[in-house]
């Protein structure tokens, strides 16, 4: 947009007011494509994420500003803010400002976080060639598409896998790909060290700090939280108010379908496992869907979410291709379950680990063992990707009974052997301290060794997560 088009969503109420717009549109016309998604990058904390994608001009991030009130001709200072980190300084006099005044605000009045300042001027220092090799390092991680070194910083920063307290993987890719930009990151770390051990507080009179000593200088303060033994920033936090809540949909009986005995069993042994684990868990038994949607409801906005490190949601009933039964015969995508817990839908639950485990079939095919060879699975029809039933953002876990296309086995009387092969390992191996991926790769071996009475029936289930980190439950007081 220039100063010429006039479908600009500014409005005016007098002269003054349309002088100033005047101003503000005679910026937009001097920016580019490049500064426009620079302004929406250090906007994305006062600016909602949709308004800023529906954003297609320095205009449009205007009017929101002046919308939200953080930009009027008596006080432009946040648009200042944002021109002189973007390097438009010489644009600084449409709003009567000067580089040397700016500057010297910036301490009391700058609206911009120290870690989006960061990642821009990291950004800036992203040349294509380095962005390229990053992109590699993650290729399993990030889309194929087409990104600028911001926009892969934006990336990150969505998917949940770096945060103004998390920067191991950016310091990782950093340290690997652009070594000299280490230096940027360190400062910032001791900048927010800073600002967290020393906060503003009121003035006292002078007469009376002279009189106190301060107990540690600066330096004394950096080295110490140095020297401070820190948790590892790969593994989750497990020392909250309580473990978390875990839901178990337990489906028995059906009005259009075969009956599901043995299915008590499991349900008993999961509330068994993870109350152990530190728990509250609830049974729900044959859920209809409409009951089901009010369960999701219930823990989408439960209060408990915010003092718990983590959630569990375990679902046992007949299923097909990423999709799973309720009661009343209704199939459920597994990846409607999942979404209700996404960190825009369920606040609380943002960072924290989510764990789904599905004991049901994902399609009609029975596997193999392997002295019988096939070259396909079900090849009239394609199962759908395990990953496209987990939301895309990070801290999710999806534990199925099966491969997608084949059937899972349940034991009459013991229950089924996904289940009662998980708990049983969560058992034997929390105590040892091992991570829930550890875990599930010994119940990948344990089922898949299991077999009928005739040996040609055998099952593989599967597990796809996006965690950040290693999630390792506390070793329980008490023994099962």
């Amino acid at each position: 947009m220039t100063s010429q088009d006039q479908n600009s969503g500014f409005r005016s109420d007098d002269n003054g007011q349309s002088s100033f717009l005047g101003k503000l549109l005679t910026i937009d016309s001097k920016l580019g494509n490049q500064d426009v998604e620079g302004l929406k990058f250090l906007c994305r904390d006062c600016i909602s994420h949709r308004q800023l994608e529906k954003s297609s001009s320095a205009s449009d991030i205007f009017d929101h500003l002046l919308e939200e009130e953080l930009l009027s001709e008596e006080d432009p200072f946040f648009l200042a803010e944002l021109l002189y980190i973007i390097k438009q300084k010489s644009l600084l006099r449409y709003l009567n400002q000067s580089k040397e005044q700016v500057e010297s605000l910036l301490p009391t009045r700058g609206r911009v976080s120290l870690f989006r300042n960061l990642l821009y001027e990291l950004s800036e220092s992203i040349g294509s060639e380095n962005l390229k090799d990053m992109i590699f390092l993650l290729r399993e991680s990030i889309p194929k598409i087409q990104m600028t070194s911001l926009g892969f910083l934006a990336y990150l920063e969505k998917q949940g896998l770096i945060d103004e307290d998390n920067l191991r993987l950016l310091e990782d890719l950093c340290r690997r790909v652009v070594p000299n930009l280490m230096r940027k990151i360190e400062k910032y770390k001791r900048e927010k060290a800073s600002q967290v051990v020393t906060p503003p507080v009121d003035r006292e009179p002078e007469s009376l700090h002279q009189r106190k000593e301060e107990p540690f200088s600066r330096s004394d303060i950096e080295e110490l939280l140095e020297a401070l033994p820190a948790l590892p920033a790969s593994v989750y936090r497990m020392d909250r108010k309580h473990r978390g809540h875990c839901v178990v949909v337990n489906n028995h009986k059906f009005t259009s379908m075969s009956d599901r005995p043995g299915t008590d069993k499991d349900a008993e042994h999961l509330r068994h496992v993870f109350e152990w684990l530190g728990f509250s868990v609830r049974v729900y038994d044959n859920v209809t869907k409409g009951h089901l949607d009010n369960v999701l409801q219930e823990y989408k906005c439960h209060p408990g979410h915010s003092d718990g490190d983590c959630f569990v949601f375990c679902v046992l009933t007949h299923g097909k291709f990423g999709a799973v039964y309720s009661s009343d015969g209704t199939l459920v995508p597994i990846q409607e379950i999942m979404s209700h817990f996404t960190a825009q839908q369920c606040p609380g639950l943002a960072h924290k680990p989510k764990l789904f485990f599905i004991q049901a079939c994902q399609g009609e095919e029975i596997q193999p063992p392997v002295f019988i060879e096939a070259d396909a699975v079900n090849p009239e029809r394609v199962p759908p990707s395990l990953q496209d039933s987990i939301p895309d953002e990070a801290d999710f876990l999806l534990g199925l009974a099966t491969v997608p296309g084949y059937v899972s086995f349940r034991h009459v009387e013991k229950g089924s052997w996904y289940i009662q092969s998980l708990c049983n390992h969560l058992k034997s191996l929390v105590p040892r301290n091992e991570d829930i991926l550890s875990i599930l790769t010994a119940v990948n071996n344990d089922v898949s060794q299991q077999a009928d009475r005739e040996g040609t029936k055998k099952q593989m289930p599967q597990p796809a997560f996006t965690l950040r980190k290693k999630l390792v439950f506390p070793v329980p007081q008490e023994k099962l």
